[in-house]
């Protein structure tokens, strides 16, 4: 295991450096709505939702109730279960640990093992639990830095939930530049745009996942094909 996690660290540092900066915010403004590092500490290690955390202490504001979150937190988090579906076959095998694996899919751990493969000599699957494991560790590290730093330090904390989109960008333009075919990256955001357009940001993200996946299906074929010519084409090159 100690192999595992010594491999994963360095896969896993752009997220440290995010997870840690966004955290730090989270705490900040947990802590700004009146709950301490300790809650912070337990809430990003049970919930682990990321976005939904910061839509969450807006929630404690307004007192709405437990069911309403956890309600509004399915469907925002509704994406993460096509993620665990196309990870069933690699998931299968890793006994009890793929109840975890599929709990702490976030956006950021999911593109880290759709695009990293494990060293030749370390477990696959032992991988990816180090990389989901290390991941949340960050992420619920720098939520108890931002809170305790909150009770120490005094400012205004506006605009600091910015920060969760600010690392969705830096995901995307790294995918970008990552993959050689942008088609799935320009079905998500031209899907994404189109349902702005149509119904507005309130109710934006199930029906942009709905018309992601359905246009996915459609393009399968020319995706393969496309994914086929380029992989030809890498191999010639001396």
């Amino acid at each position: 295991m100690k192999k595992a996690i010594k491999a994963a660290f360095p896969v896993t540092i752009p997220v440290l450096l995010g997870y840690l900066s966004i955290g730090i915010a989270f705490g900040l403004l947990f802590e700004n709505a009146g709950y301490n590092f300790i809650w912070a500490f337990f809430f990003s290690l049970a919930v682990y939702a990321g976005a939904m955390q910061f839509i969450a202490v807006s929630f404690f504001y307004g007192g709405i109730g437990l069911i309403q979150i956890a309600v509004m937190t399915l469907v925002i988090n509704f994406r993460h279960i096509f993620y665990g579906l196309s990870f069933l076959d690699r998931f299968h095998g890793m006994g009890m640990k793929k109840w975890y694996m599929a709990f702490a899919l976030t956006d950021e751990t999911y593109s880290l093992l759709c695009g990293k493969q494990a060293p030749a000599d370390v477990d696959e699957r032992k991988f990816f639990f180090s990389v989901a494991l290390l991941n949340q560790a960050y992420w619920v590290m720098g939520s108890v830095i931002g809170s305790l730093a909150g009770t120490m330090i005094t400012f205004d904390t506006t605009g600091m939930d910015f920060a969760m989109t600010a690392l969705f960008i830096v995901i995307f333009i790294d995918q970008w530049k990552a993959y050689a075919s942008h088609i799935p990256a320009l079905i998500g955001l031209g899907s994404t745009i189109a349902v702005l357009l149509v119904i507005g940001p309130d109710n934006i993200v199930i029906p942009s996942m709905v018309l992601i996946v359905i246009a996915l299906m459609l393009a399968r074929k020319q995706l393969e094909e496309k994914t086929t010519i380029i992989r030809e084409e890498e191999d010639q090159i001396p």
